[in-house]
C-alpha cells in the first residue's frame, strides 16, 4: 500500500475508523502506523478530507466531534435506522434536559446554583444519570462554605451531540426564539382512559337539535388535556372585588326588607 497516496491512504484510515466505531484523534491515528510508515499529520488530514469528500451522496458521513474522527449515519435516516434496534429511544424528563442546560452554558456551576436558576430543588438521580452516562463531571470545588463541587460537561457530551468543542453550542438567543413547549414533557402520549371518553362522546351526541356540528378533533391524550386544562387556568378569574360588593348590595337590601323586631 502506498501510504503516500492520499486515495489509499484514506483507504485505510476508513478501514479503521469502521473497525472501531468509536472517534479516532488525528494523534491516535498517527500512532497506529509504524515509525518508519507513519505520514506527517498534514498527510493525515488531506487524506480525511479526501475521505470526506468520497463520503458526499452516501449514507454516512465523517464528522469531527470533540474526541476526534468518525464514521456515523447521516442525521435523516435515524428514524429509519432506529428500526434496527428493539428497545424505545432514551426519554429525558424536562428537569434533566434543564440541569444539562445550565451545565452546558453556565459551567462550572454547583448544584446550588442550578437550583437558584430553576426555582426547585435538583434530584440527586439527576445528577446520578448525568454522570453515569459520562456527561457530566465534577471539576473543582467552590471556595465558599461547604465547598460544593463544580460540574461540567465532558467530551462524551460533546460527542453524543455530534460537538467539536462548546463554541458550536446553539446561542441562547437562538433558543429563546423557539417556540416553548405548552406543558412538561411527559414520559408517554396516553390517550384518556375509555370511560372518560365514552363520557365525553355521550355529552357531544347531546347536542341540541339544529346546532352545527363542531369540527373533528384529533385524538384525546393526556398532553392535549393538560394542554387545555393550562389554557383554562390562564383564564380563572382572581379578582373578586366585585362579588363583595354584590354580597354587601344583597345584604342592605335585605335588611330593608325585614320588618323590624318589636
Amino acid at each position: 500500500m502506498n501510504l503516500n497516496d492520499p486515495k489509499e491512504l484514506a483507504s485505510l484510515l476508513e478501514a479503521w475508523l469502521l473497525a472501531l466505531g468509536r472517534p479516532l484523534s488525528l494523534e491516535r491515528l498517527g500512532e497506529l502506523f509504524e515509525e518508519g510508515e507513519r505520514p506527517e499529520p498534514a498527510q493525515i488530514r488531506e487524506a480525511l478530507e479526501v475521505l470526506r469528500q468520497s463520503c458526499e451522496g452516501r449514507a454516512f458521513e465523517l464528522k469531527e466531534v470533540a474526541s476526534g474522527f468518525r464514521l456515523q449515519v447521516r442525521e435523516k435516516f435515524a428514524p429509519w435506522v432506529g428500526r434496527l434496534w428493539e428497545e424505545r429511544p432514551q426519554r429525558y424528563s424536562r428537569a434533566m434536559l434543564e440541569t444539562l442546560a445550565l451545565i452546558a452554558y453556565r459551567q462550572p456551576i454547583t448544584r446550588g446554583e442550578i437550583e437558584d436558576i430553576r426555582g426547585v430543588a435538583v434530584n440527586s438521580q439527576i445528577i446520578k444519570t448525568l454522570q453515569e452516562r459520562d456527561w457530566i463531571r465534577v471539576v473543582g470545588y467552590r471556595d465558599v462554605p461547604g465547598r460544593p463541587a463544580m460540574l461540567a460537561t465532558t467530551r462524551a457530551f460533546l460527542d453524543y451531540f455530534n460537538l467539536k468543542s462548546l463554541e458550536e453550542l446553539p446561542p441562547l438567543a437562538a433558543l429563546r426564539e423557539l417556540e416553548p413547549e405548552p406543558m412538561l414533557a411527559l414520559e408517554d402520549d396516553l390517550p384518556v382512559p375509555p370511560e372518560l371518553q365514552a363520557l365525553a362522546d355521550a355529552a357531544a351526541g347531546d347536542m341540541a337539535e339544529g346546532e352545527e356540528a363542531a369540527e373533528p378533533r384529533e385524538e384525546t391524550s393526556f398532553r392535549s388535556l393538560l394542554v387545555e386544562l393550562d389554557q383554562m387556568e390562564q383564564g380563572l378569574k382572581t379578582d373578586f372585588d366585585d362579588l363583595r360588593q354584590d354580597e354587601e348590595v344583597d345584604a342592605d337590601e335585605t335588611a330593608e326588607s325585614e320588618p323590624p323586631l318589636h
